[in-house]
């Protein structure tokens, strides 16, 4: 007898495994595929950033959506510890954007005129008040913009805590599976062809990431998007150098646990090459020490590279096909999947049980390129 099942999720990123978790909190009958091991790419190699007022500098329906996610994941912390009995560490200590320029530190400061207009918590700081609170850095900057409600979590406990808790909700997950082809029957998306057999679903959501573009292709669809490498490597220290997440506009550093620093990211377009190069590393390695002079002394831990979806606008892919509303695609969110990762799940539930969604996801809808993903 052929499985079938109200949904068929490709992909066992973050994004993949929100989807199947809030599809199995409706009760959907949910399969999970991931054609190597969960978190196995770009999720794993994320520092977890919550980033929705640092890197989205401007309003509109990202910064819209990107506020209402990160909304979501102090009660999401127990909710997926109570489902999976994974911690995702969820940090809340807020982020410093510093300013070395005078270019940049008129731009944060019209950032956070900007955001305050909208009610979000940001002020700027002057020097002698960020080394009052980090007094580790170095003083080759003009200030830096307050960030408190931006914080990071664990990426690959994420990951891991929807995946589980799909699983305990009823889903069923399939690693070592990779997806062939979609098939199709008449006009519509049915099913996927793996190299276990074929299974078929009432709706097949694609949220492979950067590969989602190369699966899309095998029946004949063409999606705007392109991969972006990131590398970026952790140190450890023999006592914490930092509290609050720093970020420039070359570089970032994110504390964790055990006295951990990650730091990233190179950004890389058009390849799949997921080796780590001297360039990037040696260039992630002396902005880092340009801000933060006792990394010299750390302990070097390892390097990774991440490859990231990115779309032609910018703007995540997030909807049904305008052609074909049993498939729905989850992509683009670049350097923001994490971040988005609980809303992205949530909306795609809605609109399978097909609810009003927020005004905002026109901005995200496939129609704005119907010309490309046409078949």
């Amino acid at each position: 007898m052929t499985a079938r099942y109200d949904a068929i999720v490709i992909g066992g990123g973050v994004n993949g495994c929100s989807i199947a978790y809030y599809l199995a909190l409706d009760g959907k009958k949910v399969l999970l595929l991931e054609r190597g091991r969960l978190a196995g790419k770009a999720s794993s190699a994320a520092a977890g950033m919550l980033g929705a007022q640092v890197e989205l500098t401007e309003g509109g329906p990202l910064f819209d959506m990107a506020k209402e996610s990160r909304a979501m994941f102090p009660s999401l912390q127990h909710e997926l510890k109570e489902q999976s009995g994974i911690d995702i560490e969820l940090v809340q200590k807020g982020m410093l954007k510093l300013a070395r320029t005078d270019n940049e530190t008129e731009h944060l400061k019209k950032t956070i005129a900007f955001q305050q207009r909208l009610g979000e918590r940001a002020e700027w700081l002057k020097p002698e008040q960020v080394m009052e609170r980090e007094r580790h850095l170095s003083a080759s900057f003009l200030g830096a913009m307050d960030i408190p409600s931006d914080g990071h979590v664990n990426p690959e406990r994420l990951t891991h805590a929807f995946a589980t808790a799909a699983v305990h909700l009823g889903a069923e997950l399939k690693e070592d599976t990779d997806v062939c082809s979609l098939v199709k029957e008449v006009d519509s998306v049915c099913g996927v062809q793996t190299g276990d057999g074929t299974f078929y679903g009432e709706r097949i959501v694609v949220a492979a990431g950067a590969w989602t573009k190369r699966l899309l292709e095998t029946c004949g669809l063409s999606l705007p998007a392109y991969p972006v490498k990131g590398e970026c490597f952790s140190v450890l220290t023999e006592r914490p150098l930092l509290s609050s997440t720093i970020f420039t506009d070359t570089c970032y550093l994110v504390p964790k646990s055990g006295n951990r620093l990650v730091i990233g990211a190179t950004m890389i377009p058009n390849t799949f090459s997921e080796n780590v190069t001297i360039e990037g590393l040696s260039q992630l390695m002396k902005e880092a020490v340009n801000v933060l002079p006792a990394l010299k002394s750390a302990t070097f831990e390892r390097s990774w590279t991440g490859i990231r979806p990115q779309s032609g606008d910018g703007l995540p892919y997030l909807g049904k096909h305008p052609d074909d509303e049993n498939l729905i695609i989850a992509t683009g969110h670049y350097r923001n999947g994490i971040l988005l990762s609980p809303l992205t799940g949530s909306l795609v539930a809605k609109m399978i049980r097909e609810e009003p969604l927020p005004s905002y996801m026109g901005s995200f809808s496939l129609d704005r390129v119907k010309e490309s993903v046409k078949r």
